[in-house]
């Protein structure tokens, strides 16, 4: 259950997300996947924007997702696609004392 203090919503704990890997939550009514990087996190839209593929579990390599559907590449800090012209929201996120928190922008 997720819980909202001033539009940053708790969605779970650090240790839910392997290093690589990503996983979609629900946040407002709105899938978003948060992913967890060498240095740092990256929280997008979770529906890639060609086909409705499910980017929380897409590969990561080079700060860049790739949809399991049909390969196309998101950038995690930009949200643009690799090579193309379709775009993805981007989040902030952040890790407190344990827990994973998401802001919509």
């Amino acid at each position: 259950m997720s819980v909202t203090i001033d539009t940053w919503v708790r969605v779970g704990a650090v240790g839910d997300v392997p290093l690589l890997e990503g996983r979609s939550v629900t946040v407002d009514a709105r899938r978003v996947a948060v992913f967890r990087l060498p240095d740092g996190w990256a929280a997008i839209d979770a529906v890639c924007p060609h086909r409705g593929g499910p980017l929380g579990d897409g590969l990561v390599a080079e700060r860049c997702v790739t949809c399991p559907l049909h390969g196309r590449r998101f950038d995690l800090v930009t949200g643009e696609q690799d090579g193309g012209d379709d775009v993805v929201a981007v989040h902030d996120v952040e890790e407190r004392d344990g827990e994973l928190w998401v802001h919509l922008t």
